[in-house]
């Protein structure tokens, strides 16, 4: 099987885009989503482009963190950041938010794609920063989009859970 340099998944969630979006805009709310992230360290009181954040990482027993660099926040429709480590950019990570229309019952449906681009094989130092992430995470280079589309379906189904819940105690 060929590597996958790009993927993404799709949940449509019973909810409106500015929520949904306000969800995945937070890195500090990633540890509620990410079977992956555990804590997260944003460098500033506002999130927008270049706002900086560290994400440490857990699978099993093994931990990491990597530094973050937001590079979309466009309120209920987009946020995206590349990741680096070493100062090498490992990752492009973002969301897409897409209004839907209402169900039957008038209630807001938004589309939420999660998407990711190993940026690996762009950059001098890009073994080297496999090699790493290999060592760190336990995840062979050619196994890391299976392993983040698992995660991504995870984190798909947890923002769409926790939203859908909040809005049936509110209603």
């Amino acid at each position: 099987m060929e590597r996958e340099w790009v993927i993404e998944e799709s949940v449509v969630v019973a909810a409106p885009a500015e929520d949904v979006y306000a969800a995945v805009a937070d890195p500090r709310r990633m540890r509620e989503w990410s079977p992956e992230v555990f804590a997260t360290w944003v460098m500033g009181r506002t999130i927008g482009v270049g706002t900086r954040f560290v994400g440490f990482n857990r699978l099993g027993w093994r931990v990491w963190f990597t530094t973050c660099r937001v590079t979309s926040a466009v309120p209920g429709e987009a946020f995206a950041f590349r990741v680096f480590s070493f100062g090498i950019p490992v990752a492009l990570w973002g969301y897409r938010v897409e209004a839907v229309g209402g169900d039957g019952a008038g209630e807001p449906r938004t589309r939420l794609t999660e998407y990711w681009e190993d940026q690996r094989r762009d950059h001098r130092g890009a073994g080297f920063v496999s090699l790493l992430g290999r060592l760190f995470t336990g995840v062979p280079a050619d196994r890391r989009a299976a392993v983040n589309r698992e995660g991504m379906r995870a984190t798909l189904g947890r923002i769409r859970a926790v939203l859908e819940q909040g809005r049936r105690e509110k209603g």
